[in-house]
């Protein structure tokens, strides 16, 4: 499944910016970013489990905004983009 992890971490302290970092490389373990605070994580229901645990331990949930979109696969082909850095497919091979 396609999960949209889109957060706002506040950054004003010290301990906001090191939550920001946590939570993206959390993000980039399990997918890739397509905006600043957006990523497309192509995971299975136990990487699910184990993504959305990993973030809920991270996040300051009365400083920071998390939401995840789990979208089925119906709806992945619905998605349209336009414009700059046309997203990575994540089913292709990876070439280096």
């Amino acid at each position: 499944m396609l999960v949209i992890v889109s957060y706002d971490v506040s950054t004003e302290t010290a301990d906001g910016r090191r939550r920001l970092r946590h939570i993206a490389r959390i993000c980039k373990n399990f997918g890739q970013r397509v905006q600043k605070s957006v990523f497309e994580c192509k995971v299975g229901s136990p990487e699910l489990v184990v993504l959305r645990e990993s973030l809920l331990n991270k996040i300051n949930q009365k400083e920071d905004s998390l939401r995840l979109y789990v979208l089925d696969h119906d709806m992945e082909d619905k998605i349209e983009h336009y414009g700059i850095k046309k997203p990575v497919d994540l089913e292709e091979p990876l070439i280096l």
